[in-house]
């Protein structure tokens, strides 16, 4: 509970709590606090629902909003570290914010680093207790001070931003979570330690909620007249409760209330950070090592999915920000304008939509969306600013669409039961003999065997070139079962390996267990690529490569189209995007033809 609080709380919240507390009274805070706190646990509602995997819907959309999620932690740690600056180190006038900041956020990537997020939550849990305890004794600070009392905020100072703003809000709040690598990470991570994530998320949200009143409190107390103003010369007050407390210290009190704030701020940013480093380098490091990238020959995997470049960004858009005397809304404008549309997309496919996801349009909607919120804001004009979010939303429409009315599925019963498309034996082998199993997974044919010493070399490793024999057995044992009355003195082509190719990443040794995976990944009209992984159960992946099939005539060796015999006999396990793919049935004219049936690019 207090690792999801506190992942969230800096991402949208710590200082605009104070802000919209003190510009738009207590009325104007509950609607942003309830709006933040709700999102926050609508997203772990919905991925803790019955039945629904995180991990395999987080593992086949990593990929696809891999810019969402990077662009996201840029955002969420540029936000940590510009506030930081802005709103408690220059106010203060401290000497070298790049020195101190940087020291700062060097002791957060070195936890995120050391401790895993099973070990990172008590880290968070220590910190939030600190940071409470300082929190309250500079709230018992502003208590004291009687003319705080008398400029405490009304209950609601609603104006024409204020209102233009409730779209964004509610739009940017309820799709935030859904960016987060970090509360994926969580959801994930709580799912397969056996917990609860309704749970957890629904008592995270209720203390992050009282995290943000804990500092609409110390707003409060501390008063109006602390007012700065951006480049744009409308009036903040991020930094009200930071003025307020070293005004005290400076009029002879205790510097006591800025010395706690600083603490409950360093604490907030601490396990921001170290949030932020743990869960980018977990889903980088995934990322990288099922990867066949070229760069990754040339740089090791370790410095490609190493968060410190998304710190090291952190840091540049945030020097530029302070530079420009940019205000914090512009650095939370992406979440409400330029990520919705993604983010709507990655909600759609979490509850079952086929993928429709174009990430181009996403991104060019969604700023133009930025440019209609940022003219809205400083005019200002209210409508503009309400209708931006709604603007990024358009790229999302076709998931939405599909969300809503799904295509119909194919009418296979009505083909005539002689023509109908036969239906596939799955096989699942229990693993009585550890030395071969096979059987799918999915999409994936898997054979699971045991290597022995027969299989290595004289070093002692497995010899390079049974990896290749093992898939060969994997791709036989794959045809045999979807086409088990194949015959090669009957058939009318043969099936020609025309490119083999594998990247070797690690090696076994004997009485290793290992486990071949074998999938077909794409075909045209004439070659089909099959894909194929290698994994140890001590190691991980062991490699990984492709390899392409053609069809030729038996008699005169001239190549052939797909023929309809594979077609009819691997019907489930074409991609999806594949027009037989996922329980599709043959066409009519293909059904009718006596020739080999041609499949469409």
């Amino acid at each position: 509970m207090p690792t999801v609080a506190f992942s969230w709380l800096w991402g949208l919240g710590f200082f605009y709590s104070i802000h919209v507390t003190l510009t738009y009274g207590w009325l104007g805070f509950f609607a942003f606090a309830l709006t933040n706190a709700g999102g926050l646990g609508l997203f772990g509602w919905i991925l803790g629902a019955p039945g629904r995997d995180p991990a395999r819907i987080f593992a086949g959309a990593e990929a696809a909003y891999a810019g969402l999620f990077l662009l996201a932690q840029l955002g969420a740690v540029s936000i940590t570290v510009f506030a930081l600056v802005d709103y408690l180190w220059l106010p203060l006038a401290l000497p070298s914010p790049l020195v101190g900041v940087g020291l700062l956020l060097l002791v957060g990537c070195a936890v995120g680093h050391a401790a895993p997020l099973r070990r990172l939550r008590w880290v968070h849990a220590a910190l939030l207790a600190l940071g409470v305890g300082a929190a309250l004794t500079a709230l018992a600070i502003l208590t004291q001070q009687d003319s705080a009392l008398a400029q405490a905020p009304p209950f609601a100072a609603l104006d024409a931003r204020f209102y233009g703003l409730v779209v964004p809000t509610l739009v940017g709040f309820v799709l935030g979570p859904w960016t987060d690598v970090q509360q994926w990470q969580r959801v994930i991570e709580i799912r397969r330690g056996g917990g609860s994530v309704r749970v957890a998320y629904g008592l995270g949200a209720l203390l992050f909620l009282g995290l943000l009143c804990l500092n609409a409190g110390l707003a409060a107390l501390s008063g109006e007249g602390h007012m700065l103003t951006g480049a744009d010369g409308i009036p903040v007050a991020h930094a009200a409760v930071t003025i307020a407390l070293a005004g005290i210290a400076e009029a002879g009190g205790s510097g006591t209330g800025i010395a706690a704030f600083s603490v409950w701020t360093g604490t907030a940013v601490l396990a921001q950070v170290a949030s932020a480093y743990g869960a980018v380098r977990w889903w980088l490091g995934s990322v990288t090592a099922r990867s066949n990238a070229p760069l990754l020959a040339i740089i090791p995997a370790g410095l490609v999915a190493s968060p410190l470049w998304i710190v090291l960004a952190s840091l540049g858009v945030a020097y530029a920000a302070v530079s420009a005397n940019l205000s914090l809304i512009y650095l939370m404008l992406p979440f409400a304008t330029i990520l919705v549309a993604a983010a709507a997309c990655l909600l759609c496919e979490s509850l079952g939509a086929p993928r429709r996801y174009d990430s181009v349009l996403c991104w060019l909607v969604g700023f133009a969306a930025a440019l209609v919120f940022l003219i809205g804001h400083v005019a200002p004009n209210a409508a503009l600013v309400a209708v931006s979010p709604l603007i990024g939303l358009v790229g999302a429409l076709p998931m939405m669409l599909a969300l809503i009315s799904p295509p119909p599925a194919p009418a296979a019963a009505a083909l005539p039961a002689a023509e109908a498309a036969p239906k596939l034996a799955v096989l699942t082998v229990a693993e009585t003999d550890a030395t071969a199993s096979y059987g799918f997974e999915g999409q994936w044919f898997v054979l699971r065997m045991m290597p022995t010493y027969d299989d290595t070399n004289s070093v002692g490793n497995v010899y390079f070139a049974n990896y290749v024999r093992w898939v060969g057995k994997a791709r036989e044992l794959f045809f045999n079962i979807c086409m088990p009355e194949f015959d090669l003195k009957t058939t009318s082509y043969y099936i020609l390996t025309k490119n083999f190719e594998h990247e070797f990443r690690r090696e076994a040794v004997e009485f290793e267990p290992v486990t071949i995976r074998i999938r077909i990944a794409r075909h045209n009209r004439k070659f089909v690529t099959l894909m194929h992984e290698i994994h140890s159960d001590a190691h991980g992946l062991l490699g990984r490569g492709e390899q392409g099939l053609m069809f030729v005539d038996t008699k005169t060796y001239h190549p052939l189209d797909i023929p309809r015999a594979i077609v009819q006999g691997f019907l489930r396990y074409w991609p999806k995007d594949s027009p037989h793919g996922d329980g599709a049935v043959l066409p009519a004219s293909e059904r009718r033809s006596p020739e080999p049936a041609a499949l469409a690019q």
